[in-house]
């Protein structure tokens, strides 16, 4: 399997026999790990940072659960694959601009990627779609086992796995997951949660995590602290703010219904219209449009298995994807034109909406 191979095959995300969820979208765990031996990075001479891409390489390809995995140096992809790689969660956007001696190994059904010579020698990433946090730790625990008997990390008895970042000392895990908060967002009420979640020493950051914005009422929410705690502590009070989210969303839509179920059947009849008969969409305006359509499904007025639709196109339609649908780099307008085309595809196909279906 080579790089397009990869880019042809469907994600976690795009998966449509992965579990789905009405709020929960995806769940994801990540560890920074770092050589004993060698300078960070960032401090690092170009022959250091190969030094540090052959050792890690060496000890992550060798790991059973990325037996017939691949591997790129990020000096060997196109802006274009790099940026579909970003779309597909699967590497952060410091990476995709990352020095000699930056890549990834990732495992061939894109559950886990190990980055290399990010901001630390490993970044190591699991993720799952739904709400299950006890299975991706589970399986990132056992890889970064396997990987610490095979690499000396850094590390100190009083300051526990040592990182780049100081906000990262300890146990260097970052636990999230991907909400999808429609209702929160239409009710005006997402500016409060994210206050609310920021006192209590969470994170909430946009799409495609730090610096982007939740097009498509997509958020995702990590713990902050890593020092001090036990990665199953960290896990257990994240869950637990999260759940909270959860009732929130569910509580919004439910009051939404009540107070005034034809504006939102408005919102999602009329974004069902232009997905349906548009001809030039933006990736902003097609995440919004689109997360109407699986607010619908979720709420029954389209068939449960929508879902699953929705989620594919939201990374489909994202501009690397559509330029590699495209096979070649496109400027905006003529993405926005393509990407319209598939959405009219695609819409011809999926079942009008029954609005007395909803789920009151």
């Amino acid at each position: 399997m080579n790089i397009k191979e990869l880019f042809d095959t469907p994600s976690e995300l795009m998966d449509p026999t992965a579990s789905k969820s009405a709020v929960v979208l995806i769940t994801r765990i990540r560890l920074a790990r770092n050589l004993a031996q060698l300078p960070f990075p960032g401090w690092s001479k170009e022959a250091q940072r190969r030094q540090a891409f052959d050792t890690c390489l060496q000890a992550v390809t060798s790991l059973p659960q990325m037996k017939r995995g691949l591997s790129f140096a990020i000096e060997e992809l196109n802006d274009l694959e790099k940026q579909m790689l970003v779309e597909r969660h699967l590497i952060s956007r410091e990476l995709s601009q990352g020095k000699a001696g930056a890549g990834l190994v990732v495992s061939r059904d894109q559950s886990c990627v190990v980055m290399i010579n990010e901001e630390d020698h490993l970044r190591i990433q699991y993720l799952r779609a739904g709400f299950v946090f006890k299975k991706v730790w589970t399986a990132i625990n056992a890889l970064d086992t396997e990987l610490e008997n095979r690499i000396d990390y850094a590390f100190s008895p009083e300051l526990g796995y040592l990182t780049a970042c100081p906000t990262n000392l300890g146990t260097a895990i970052r636990a999230s997951t991907m909400l999808h908060l429609p209702a929160l967002v239409i009710s005006g009420q997402m500016e409060k949660v994210v206050r609310a979640v920021n006192q209590l020493g969470m994170a909430v950051r946009g799409l495609f995590g730090e610096g982007s914005d939740a097009s498509g009422s997509i958020f995702q929410i990590s713990n902050q602290t890593t020092l001090g705690e036990t990665e199953e502590g960290i896990i257990k009070h994240l869950t637990g703010v999260l759940n909270t989210i959860v009732e929130q969303e569910l509580t919004a839509r439910e009051k939404i219904l009540e107070a005034d179920a034809a504006k939102l059947f408005d919102k999602i009849g009329r974004a069902y219209g232009i997905l349906q008969n548009g001809f030039l969409l933006s990736s902003g305006e097609t995440m919004n449009l689109l997360s109407l359509i699986r607010l619908g499904a979720d709420l029954g007025i389209f068939p449960e298995g929508q879902r699953a639709v929705v989620d594919r196109l939201f990374i489909e339609c994202q501009p690397g994807h559509v330029q590699h649908a495209a096979k070649g780099e496109q400027d905006p307008s003529q993405r926005d034109l393509l990407r319209a085309e598939k959405l009219r595809q695609e819409f011809t196909r999926m079942p009008a909406p029954v609005f007395d279906k909803a789920d009151r």
